[in-house]
């Protein structure tokens, strides 16, 4: 194990962060589902700016890559533009 104050510090700190991203990446996770299992056009296009928002959060801070960002935006326009 960890043999320096630094060190100890350090493994505190990742936990807190891993912790931290765990939860923003689930709770986005769990809002892009939930448009994608809408049958709903409005309720998707209303609920699609606040998804948008916390997708660009977590590639700013660096939990997700920006591309991977970009991906998942693509794709709930696709499907958002696919309801009929």
């Amino acid at each position: 194990m960890a043999n320096h104050a630094s060190a100890e510090k350090r493994i505190r700190q990742s936990e807190r962060r891993r912790l931290h991203n765990k939860y923003y990446a689930k709770t986005t996770r769990n809002a892009i589902r939930a448009i994608r299992n809408t049958n709903d056009k409005a309720a998707a296009e209303a609920n699609a700016p606040k998804v948008y928002a916390m997708i660009d959060k977590l590639a700013k801070i660096g939990v997700i890559h920006k591309n991977k960002a970009a991906n998942l935006k693509s794709g709930i326009a696709v499907y958002i533009n696919k309801l009929s």
